[in-house]
């Protein structure tokens, strides 16, 4: 649930403080981006 103000408005990764927002996964909207592990495992194979 997105709790920060400045999250709900334009979202975390438009925040000034962004950078350096200890927060921003508890009450923000930031996800961190997955691994794609499939790309991973077919340029192994070749």
């Amino acid at each position: 649930m997105t709790l920060c103000p400045i999250a709900l408005m334009v979202g975390c990764k438009k925040c000034s403080v962004f950078a350096i927002c200890p927060l921003k996964t508890v009450i923000g909207d930031y996800k961190k981006p997955e691994k794609d592990t499939d790309q991973y495992s077919k340029k192994q194979k070749k």
